[in-house]
């Protein structure tokens, strides 16, 4: 086994035992948000290239299974209904499978099957896809590193979570995404923003959201007017994290869904009230090392933020 190999396995398997001690516990947004992001590294690996991998064609399948199922134990800790569909004795019986994955051969003990991937490219692969004609975004010179084919369906409506459950003395953080403004508002095709909060190495510390499709277009706003639920108590966020929203539109021509730009906000503009900010070039900087603003005009993102605390 690599040295690569191992420490990932080692990572995968901590953040594993982690949300399945949370379950157990009964601390279950925490269960959820440890589920959820290493569910996207196990589906980030498993659509990497053959040649950029430690693992086989068949190992990644079956990563992209676990990530399911962690999906779907997520889903059920989520869901209303009394009946648990898929429960905690299950999802353990897969730490064994991803702890031993290298040498695993036997069938899978669930019949589930990988999340529709998106398409994920590495970052300066995406040049060959795409180029802005837009003047304000040449010289950019690159499409999103997470560029992928058009959405899932049903993905119109969005993947936005409900408010976490209130805790004495925290705080919760509600972002009502308004409008973004754009030059070419009216031409953009089925747009949506992701909303993610990352540390500063760029690591998801909560489960990626997606706002449903926007609700009307003018000449230079896309008005979406959604609520976003931050999946994390404010006092809980790491030292220099940020929420990054990333505006996404389809390119019929190009037959995938593509980032046009970002914008971010960082801990010390959590405060109630509206706010604009200001939109930048793509590829999305999670690290915010290398920043283009992507337009010289007027042209930000709008918010307001509402706060919650017991």
């Amino acid at each position: 086994m690599s040295e690569a190999a191992r420490s990932l396995l080692q990572r995968w398997g901590a953040s594993f035992r982690k949300g399945t001690d949370f379950d157990s516990w009964g601390q279950l947004v925490e269960a959820i948000d440890e589920y959820q992001i290493l569910a996207r590294h196990l589906q980030k690996e498993a659509q990497s290239q053959p040649n950029n991998s430690e693992f086989t064609e068949d190992q990644k399948k079956t990563l992209a299974k676990i990530a399911t199922c962690l999906e779907l134990r997520s889903a059920a800790l989520q869901s209303t209904q009394s009946q648990e569909e898929f429960k905690l004795e299950d999802l353990k019986k897969l730490e064994p499978i991803l702890k031993n994955i290298l040498t695993y051969n036997k069938e899978f003990p669930f019949d589930v099957q990988p999340v529709p991937p998106r398409k994920i490219l590495a970052p300066g692969e995406e040049e060959d896809l795409e180029f802005e004609d837009d003047e304000e975004e040449s010289g950019a010179g690159a499409g999103s590193p997470d560029t992928f084919p058009a959405r899932v369906p049903g993905a119109n409506e969005g993947t936005l979570l409900p408010r976490l459950p209130s805790e004495p003395g925290m705080t919760l953080l509600t972002i009502k995404i308004e409008k973004i403004g754009l030059k070419d508002a009216g031409q953009c095709i089925d747009p949506y923003i992701t909303v993610s909060v990352k540390d500063l190495n760029g690591i998801d510390l909560t489960p990626v959201q997606d706002t449903p499709v926007a609700s009307r277009k003018e000449d230079t706003h896309v008005h979406f007017n959604v609520d976003i639920e931050i999946q994390k108590h404010v006092e809980k966020l790491t030292k220099g994290a940020a929420i990054f929203f990333e505006f996404k539109h389809y390119k019929p021509k190009k037959r995938f869904t593509s980032t046009k730009c970002f914008a971010f906000m960082e801990m010390d503009e959590i405060k109630p009230g509206s706010m604009v900010i200001e939109l930048y070039k793509k590829p999305t900087d999670f690290k915010r090392k290398k920043l283009q603003l992507l337009t010289k005009k007027p042209l930000y993102l709008h918010l307001h933020q509402t706060l919650h605390k017991e």
